[in-house]
């Protein structure tokens, strides 16, 4: 057993980890940043399917707007280091930028790894040593401060003492990058409340899935979540149906909603419009003009169905409007003909599930906010001890605010441990 002592130890080598490690090196202390992964930021090498959204360059007013469930928790953490501060300093230490549609900032090359490369050699030249294959099993605890971290390193244990320590251990999303649950249990064994834990930014489990349909994305369609029979959000966009349910863009804007709505058993439908751009009046004209030429051809209603979206959607289509495929189009009754109407503009989905952690891109839920000080991201319980990241119970929409959420509150961290 070995024992070392530092002046700050950061738990956890994602974005708020290498961040608060940096910072605090930069300001001075020598410190010490255990991560349980063969490498620090795996999750961060994967994010944004691999071209990682780092943060979004809309103004505070509109920005926050996008931040749960507490803006005003998150304002300190941003001003001292928001987006703009973040955009500068990857910039100046090699890493060009480019803003995409939407405000989204994404790295020139398109590529996560680009990310963790410079956060990573940022942090060393800072003189952080980080050390990786380290699972921190236990924070010692005297009276109201940590005094050290246990460490399992292969088959031995070290104990490395510390000044300060911050936990950055991220949430639950992604597992097999890392993200356990370690700092939850951590906090919760100094005495610290933790904010129920679900997946957010996440897919669906809908009824009457069809498997055939897994791995078609549509595009320019328009998802609205409907909770006890009321129209709640709608979203536009991109929705890629997986093997149990739905996911893609609209569906991760919708997610932190639905997800709240169907773990309180509330009625939780989600309704998909084909075809947003066109008025129901000109698409019924459009849609009679249609059956007229299919049926001159003797064509089927799968011919006719084909004009309006992609083969691999028909089967289930047709079931949702309780028509049948392989009939000539000419067969189609009047009530028929309407079902098919209301289905391509509101085909309505109940939820019957939300999708995992393995594919939640964040943890909604976490280190209470009352037990930390928003202006420093000290602990209230702990007088030594610091939270930053994921593990904290604060999370955002998808567009880069989970990343920027990450590295301020990992700035704040760092410059105050």
């Amino acid at each position: 057993m070995t024992q070392r002592h530092y002046d700050v130890i950061v738990i956890g080598g994602g974005p708020a980890g290498l961040m608060a490690a940096g910072q605090a090196a930069n300001k001075g202390a020598c410190v010490l940043l255990l991560e349980k992964m063969e490498k620090p930021a795996r999750k961060l090498r994967i994010t944004g399917k691999g071209r990682c959204n780092i943060t979004n360059t809309k103004p505070w007013n509109e920005f926050s707007t996008h931040i749960h469930p507490n803006i005003r928790f998150f304002k300190a953490a941003f001003f001292n280091f928001p987006n703009t501060a973040l955009i500068d300093f990857l910039a100046q230490h090699g890493l060009p930028l480019v803003t995409e549609r939407g405000d989204r900032v994404f790295p020139a090359s398109q590529k996560a790894w680009d990310v963790a490369d410079v956060l990573i050699q940022w942090a060393e030249q800072q003189g952080v040593t980080i050390r990786c294959h380290a699972q921190v099993q236990q924070l010692k605890q005297t009276g109201n401060r940590i005094e050290a971290a246990v460490v399992a390193q292969g088959n031995h244990t070290d104990t490395f003492t510390a000044d300060r320590f911050i936990v950055a251990t991220g949430g639950l999303s992604y597992p097999a990058t890392g993200s356990t649950g370690d700092g939850y249990r951590f906090a919760e064994e100094s005495g610290h409340a933790i904010t129920a834990t679900r997946p957010a930014l996440t897919g669906v489990d809908v009824l009457n899935h069809h498997h055939a349909l897994h791995g078609l994305t549509l595009r320019n369609i328009e998802l609205t979540l409907w909770i006890d029979g009321n129209a709640s959000d709608t979203e536009f966009g991109e929705l890629t149906f997986n093997e149990t349910g739905i996911e893609g863009a609209v569906m991760l804007r919708l997610s932190r909603k639905t997800t709240d709505a169907f773990m309180q058993h509330r009625q939780t439908t989600l309704s998909l419009n084909l075809k947003p751009a066109v008025q129901t009046p000109q698409l019924r004209q459009r849609f009679y003009k249609e059956i007229e030429e299919t049926n001159a051809q003797n064509g089927s209603v799968e011919a006719l169905l084909r004009k309006f979206m992609p083969a691999k959607l028909i089967p289930a289509f047709a079931a949702a409007a309780g028509i049948s495929a392989n009939r000539p189009s000419a067969a189609l009754r009047q009530e028929a003909i309407d079902r098919t109407l209301q289905c391509l503009q509101d085909w309505k989905m109940p939820v019957a599930g939300i999708q995992g952690y393995e594919r939640a891109v964040v943890t909604a839920g976490g280190v209470s906010l009352h037990d930390i000080d928003h202006k420093t991201m000290r602990s209230r319980k702990v007088e030594n001890l610091f939270f930053a990241g994921e593990v904290i119970d604060l999370d955002a929409d998808t567009g880069g605010y989970n990343l920027q959420i990450a590295f301020s509150t990992g700035y704040l961290a760092g410059r105050n441990a």
